[in-house]
């Protein structure tokens, strides 16, 4: 359902995807489109990258023995498809087939940052990566990285993939990142970074240099710009992903004022809300139990993607079925 007056209105799109018999998402941690509408789903299950046409058959998958974690997606102007895997600290370039163009990280190495699975959360900001989580490629080839799980760092990367300069340091003060979990890129070049653990949306020149934040956003874990410049927020809310860590320094209330369920806001480069979706019955069709991952189509349809086993729901809905994928059509 799409809640309140706005300018946008979403209907969600029930049994969509036209999985082969016996497979499964599991979850599906990004999802992204090339230019022919074609939809890309990188899931966590035994068919890492899943894809589709626009309406809804199987086409392919791919990616099969390759990813440890999967996390973010992206699809640049030359349909080359860019995974993020949080796992080994990599991203990884394939083209439309899944022919490996290119990796950047060093696989299984991560930085120092004094972060340390259930030992230590980070103390420093580091270089790339440790536990990376999302990339945005610009049309010169240039490369925004939010960096990640186990630092407090945005990387910007060269065409060739040399890293140019990177920002950010632990903490909760501008320019500062508590797990910087999404990164997009407007048309003007401002850089939205979705600062997850902190609540909000950081907005950035093409340098890094700090211009405001959206502080009215619910745990953000991923962001999509259109070509209209149309922001999409998918918003992690505070019903999952809370309990205590000695390594992540985790939300575990929302701050006042803020409705605490998971839910999609569309946003104009302002932060004028377009749209919102989602309510407080989670597993209800076109509500949200997790929403790690989503973009919209050349209709402007959207696909969001959940990580209902990750993020501790599955344990905490059963016995209820708990979605990993749904399609809204885009009406107004």
């Amino acid at each position: 359902m799409t809640i309140g007056q706005h300018k946008f209105e979403y209907e969600v799109l029930e049994g969509w995807e036209q999985l082969p018999e016996g497979w499964s998402f599991t979850e599906v941690a990004g999802v992204a489109v090339d230019s022919s509408d074609r939809v890309y789903v990188f899931c966590r299950g035994e068919h890492p990258l899943i894809v589709f046409d626009r309406e809804g058959k199987f086409l392919n998958a791919w990616g099969e023995g390759i990813f440890t974690v999967p996390h973010g997606i992206f699809i640049d102007h030359r349909d080359h498809v860019f995974l993020v895997d949080c796992g080994d600290h990599t991203i990884r370039e394939f083209d439309t087939n899944g022919t490996l163009l290119n990796t950047i990280g060093n696989v299984h190495q991560s930085s120092d940052t004094g972060f340390a699975e259930d030992v230590s959360p980070v103390t420093h900001a580091g270089g790339p990566f440790n536990r990376v989580t999302n990339c945005a490629v610009r049309p010169d080839g240039s490369m925004y990285v939010s960096d990640g799980y186990g630092n407090a760092r945005v990387h910007k990367f060269d065409p060739q993939g040399t890293l140019e300069f990177s920002w950010g340091e632990p903490g909760s003060g501008p320019g500062q990142f508590n797990l910087p979990h999404a990164i997009a890129v407007d048309s003007a070049g401002t850089v939205y970074v979705g600062d997850r653990e902190n609540s909000r949306v950081q907005l950035f020149s093409p340098e890094g240099e700090y211009r405001t934040s959206w502080t009215f956003l619910n745990r953000p874990d991923d962001i999509f710009i259109d070509e209209q410049d149309n922001v999409y927020v998918a918003e992690l809310g505070f019903k999952s992903g809370v309990g205590p860590s000695v390594h992540y320094c985790l939300m575990t209330e929302p701050p006042a004022g803020h409705d605490p369920i998971a839910a999609v806001s569309v946003c104009d480069p302002d932060g004028n809300v377009q749209a919102r979706i989602g309510g407080p019955e989670e597993v209800l069709p076109g509500n949200f139990i997790a929403p790690h991952g989503l973009c919209a189509d050349s209709r402007g349809d959207l696909y969001v993607g959940e990580v209902v086993l990750a993020s501790g729901a599955i344990a905490r809905l059963a016995p209820l079925p708990a979605q990993a994928f749904q399609k809204f059509l885009r009406s107004g």
